[in-house]
Order: C-alpha cells, then structure tokens, then sequence
C-alpha cells in the first residue's frame, strides 16, 4: 500500500495510459465517441468537456482538433472517467483527484482486478492486496474504497449495452429510403 502522491515512476506514463494489466485486449485505434463515453461513465456531456479542456482525462485515441472534430475516447479513458466520477461522488474535491490521477499515471498498476483505491477525504491509497486494505482501515484511515477492478468490469457491461442500443437505431438515410420506398 502506498500514498499515491509518495509513487513518482512508471515508463507507461510515456504512452498517456493510466492503467494497463488487468483490461481487456483491445484495439487501442478504436475509440467511443465523447457521447458514448460519458454515457458509460455515468457523467454529463459537459463535464467530459471540463475535463478533457483542463487536461483532467485526455482522449487517447483522438484528440479534438478544433470546432467540428470529435474527439475519440479508448477503453482505459473511460475507466479513468468512471473512478474519476466515483471519487468526486465520494465528496473529494476535483483538485485532489487532479492530483491522484497523475500521480496514478505516475505509478502504474500491476494487476488492475486486485486493486482497490481507498481514501480517507483527504488522501488516496493504492491498496494491491487485502492485507493493505485491512492494514489502512484498522489505522482508522480508510473511509471508504473503490474496487478498480469491479468498476472496470461496470465498463465493460456500458459499453456493451451502448452499443447494443446504437445498432438498433436505423440511420437517418436508411429512414429516408424506407419512407421513399413505401
């Protein structure tokens, strides 16, 4: 177990990934839609934007390049929103957060599913084993912890009924051939 601000070295940080063991291959190519996103973070269209303008979560797939370009959201983006969502929920103010995600870009994670993010509204803990989460909490430190793998697999199931949802929606073109054709 470590105070996330005491870890300061990772080479992955170089590639602008938070997590990286513990995920689901993916085609890091691909990417979700700022809509997409949000929805399976559970936050506002607006506050992706605050977040990816100040820098808090970045696409990492594509970012926007100027007016009218989408940006494009990689699976551990949304990972990120989602606990992002998750701490703020639990009353830690944004800056401290701020602070928590680069340090955790800086720390890197070996096991993703073992992992559990504790904090005592003032501090964040990167617990990798029950004992650090048990060691925390009899300290009368942790408040409360967020299972990253639990959230991860919360992602997975968003993504997979988002777009379940989006292929049942016919294009407008096709409504429009459908409409001329009858």
């Amino acid at each position: 177990m470590s105070e996330v601000s005491s870890r300061s070295e990772n080479s992955r940080y170089d590639l602008g990934l938070l997590f990286t063991d513990g995920l689901p291959d993916l085609d890091d190519s691909l990417g979700y839609r700022g809509a997409v996103a949000a929805r399976a973070a559970g936050i506002s269209y607006r506050q992706l934007d605050y977040w990816a303008r100040t820098e808090l979560v970045e696409p990492t797939v594509r970012g926007a390049a100027g007016s009218g370009s989408q940006r494009l959201y990689g699976f551990r983006d949304i990972l990120v929103l989602k606990l992002v969502k998750r701490l703020l929920d639990t009353g830690i103010s944004l800056q401290q957060i701020r602070t928590a995600v680069n340090q955790l870009r800086e720390s890197g994670v070996s096991d993703l599913a073992q992992t559990t993010l504790m904090s005592d509204g003032a501090s964040v803990y990167l617990c990798t084993t029950d004992d650090q989460v048990i060691d925390l909490v009899s300290r009368g430190q942790g408040v409360f912890g967020i299972a990253v793998g639990k959230v991860l697999r919360e992602v997975e199931n968003s993504l997979v009924d988002l777009d379940a949802q989006q292929a049942d929606v016919p294009d407008e073109l096709a409504v429009r051939r459908a409409h001329r054709a009858s």
